[in-house]
């Protein structure tokens, strides 16, 4: 079989894929991996023994293994000419991870046996949008994997959090971030210069210019600290020990969020907030509001959640702990890679039965 990625780099759908092939069972499927950038990820591949394709040559590489299942990892949407190599080449099982929702109605998007949703919320708004049932054999959705047994080991319960401490990750891309990341940090600095709140320590990995300018035009230096990016799940169970609990905030929404699914699998409060309209809102999906995290609408209430979790620390770790075990349940990689396991399989007999004579 053949995963297809956009690039090898250091984003969420190049890391599911990622997780995905090193997690199949290699006693019943031998995966490659194609792409047309390399990056870190395809490193990482290659050093866990997954053969790695790298350039413009798709079509050459299909006739030349020939693989009964292709498995896409991309946005959704139509993309001329981008399915093309897979009905020349006579694919028989063409699947999709459908990162965002969207819908593909062009006449080469007909060739995708499954498009799998990594959220219920996009499942339900696909179906909201088009009128389109979401449901087998055409449409399901399945969780993005977490590597839970890594961070329960990683980050175990009953480790001691850092004293206020907390953090925020993602790529240094605008897109990632919203204001509300940032804003409460001007109150809660006057409170702490009022002896109000203890000082406290914000590590971000993904900082931008309008983040970094705005920290130094409030003076806010000795509160803040950016973080060089980081690629293995060794090196974010790092960064999550060293952290009390997950700032998150994009004003784009989540499709799934990876990251919070990571933090709450090591045992950490998430701060979160809805988006609006029908953009993406599956982070709303995985915290659960005063359970897993605090869910804030605006920047009073996210800086009111960031004062509470410094000031309650062990409130903080129950809700940490709340998280980890919905991530164990909900998220686990082992589990969410048979269920795609026996997708395969079951779309490859549907398909035999289907040409059959």
């Amino acid at each position: 079989m053949l995963h297809v990625a956009p690039s090898l780099g250091l984003g969420g759908t190049e890391k599911v894929m990622q997780t995905f092939v090193c997690n199949l069972d290699r006693s019943r499927f031998r995966a490659y991996v194609f792409s047309p950038h390399d990056g870190p990820r395809g490193r990482l591949l290659r050093k866990a023994g997954i053969e790695t394709h790298v350039g413009t040559d798709l079509l050459g590489l299909l006739r030349k293994i020939r693989p009964q299942i292709v498995h896409l990892h991309r946005a959704g949407w139509p993309e001329p000419g981008a399915l093309r190599p897979f009905r020349l080449a006579g694919v028989p099982v063409l699947v999709e991870t459908n990162v965002f929702g969207h819908h593909d109605p062009s006449p080469d998007g007909k060739l995708i046996d499954r498009h799998i949703f990594v959220s219920r919320f996009c499942a339900e708004r696909f179906e909201k949008i088009n009128s389109i049932p979401a449901v087998p054999p055409k449409y399901s959705f399945l969780y993005n994997p977490v590597d839970t047994d890594f961070f329960q080991e990683s980050c175990p319960a009953g480790r001691n959090f850092p004293t206020n401490t907390f953090g925020r990750i993602s790529r240094a891309d605008k897109g990632k971030w919203s204001r509300l990341a940032y804003d409460f940090l001007p109150s809660l600095k006057a409170l702490v210069d009022e002896g109000v709140l203890p000082s406290f320590s914000y590590r971000i990995i993904g900082g931008i210019p309008e983040v970094i300018n705005f920290v130094s035009e409030n003076r806010l230096a000795k509160l803040v600290q950016f973080l060089p990016p980081i690629l293995t799940d060794a090196e974010i169970s790092g960064f999550m020990n060293s952290i009390s609990f997950l700032a998150h905030a994009n004003d784009t929404g989540e499709s799934f969020g990876l990251v919070i699914a990571e933090a709450m699998a090591a045992g950490l409060p998430v701060i979160t907030h809805p988006s609006e309209g029908l953009r993406d809102n599956a982070q709303l999906e995985l915290v659960d509001n005063g359970r897993t995290g605090i869910v804030a609408r605006n920047t009073r209430e996210y800086a009111e959640a960031v004062r509470f979790l410094l000031t309650h620390p062990e409130e903080a770790k129950t809700m940490g702990e709340n998280g980890r075990e919905k991530a164990q349940k909900q998220f686990r990689a082992q589990d969410i890679v048979r269920t795609l396991e026996n997708i395969y399989v079951e779309l490859l007999e549907l398909k035999q039965k289907t040409t059959a004579p």
